[in-house]
């Protein structure tokens, strides 16, 4: 699809310098702007490219002013990057408007839809399924039996959706997402053989939240995991059963949070963080890549280590880790002057 300049200055409330009529299907970096299409100057650094790039279209500030001749026709705007990312948002609201059912797929005859749909091939909708308007729900995508999902979903291809689950509006699953299997529960016999302990909770999903790609998380035992409004997950995260995550809160890739734990709001996670189960994170606390946390964590603490040391602690005992060979030759050459002074005193 081509948009020309006339037509995204004003989609910017922008004003043009240049050529109108100027086209661009696609997007650029401005160093590696080519013709056909579209790129930004935010940064002042990156200002000499704007006289060599090939772009047809460059966004810049209203006072920008060129002190060479330009080939690209310019948009200014109050602030390009902002400018930058609401037509990014746009293009990918363009790029992504599918609708309609494709063929094959099997929707339960019990199962209600909403308006403008888009349901891929290969998909499985099951009984008493509730989905709202505007969803979408790319190919070889299974929904169990009574999961409702709100409006303004998108539910990319390959995701896995349990029965019972529930998902609010405005919510982006990526691929191979799986909402609701079963939680981790086993008991051991007397003989040490494990039994496995039903779960028969669901997972709740609020509204606004982003889930990436390859993430799981599993349903309860008894109750609900609950993953609150505005979370952001990262790809490959494992949240475990009857979890409960607060609102607003950030975690990256690969970490993992063992069951029953509870996490406040507005907290960031960094990757490949472990959280044991049935503790307490509190709210705005922010966790360090690769840090283990075994032990309940107050609000607005800031901690790394593994297990876990306040911030400030692990940086200055890390001074001291690679410092140990140093330190323990000293130390061996102490005990070496004292038993020479002891057996010199004897």
């Amino acid at each position: 699809m081509k948009f020309k300049a006339s037509q995204i200055a004003e989609l910017l409330d922008g004003s043009i310098e240049g050529n109108q009529d100027a086209e661009v299907d696609k997007l650029s970096k401005i160093e590696e702007g080519e013709e056909g299409s579209l790129t930004f100057l935010a940064n002042p650094k990156y200002t000499s490219y704007i006289y060599t790039t090939q772009a047809s279209i460059c966004i810049v500030a209203k006072d920008f002013e060129q002190t060479q001749d330009i080939n690209t026709t310019l948009i200014k705007v109050e602030n390009p990057y902002e400018s930058f990312s609401k037509l990014l948002e746009y293009y990918n609201q363009v790029k992504l408007d599918k609708s309609g059912i494709e063929e094959p797929n099997h929707i339960s005859k019990s199962a209600s839809i909403g308006d403008k749909p888009y349901i891929g091939a290969f998909t499985y909708i099951g009984k008493n399924v509730k989905i709202g308007n505007n969803v979408k729900i790319y190919p070889d995508t299974y929904i169990g039996d009574n999961v409702v999902i709100g409006d303004n979903v998108t539910i990319f291809a390959g995701c896995k959706i349990y029965s019972e689950t529930l998902i609010g509006d405005d919510c982006t699953l990526h691929s191979n997402v799986v909402l609701g299997a079963d939680g981790f529960g086993f008991s051991p016999d007397q003989i040490g053989v494990y039994k496995k302990v039903p779960q028969i909770g669901n997972v709740i999903i609020e509204n606004h939240i982003d889930i990436g790609a390859s993430t799981t998380i599993d349903r309860a035992t008894l109750g609900s995991t609950i993953i609150r409004e505005g979370v952001k997950l990262d790809n490959q995260i494992q949240i475990a059963h009857n979890v409960e995550i607060g609102k607003h809160t950030a975690i990256a890739a690969q970490t993992g949070v063992a069951g029953s734990t509870k996490i406040g709001e507005n907290c960031l996670i960094g990757g490949q963080v472990g959280i044991a189960g049935h503790i307490t994170i509190g709210n705005r606390v922010r966790v360090q890549a690769q840090t283990g946390i075994g032990r309940n964590v107050k609000d607005d603490e800031v901690i790394q280590g593994s297990p876990a040391l306040g911030y400030g602690d692990f940086n200055k005992s890390y001074v001291h880790f690679k410092n140990l060979p140093k330190l323990v030759k000293t130390i061996q050459t102490l005990e070496k002057k004292l038993q020479a002074y002891e057996k010199n005193s004897n």
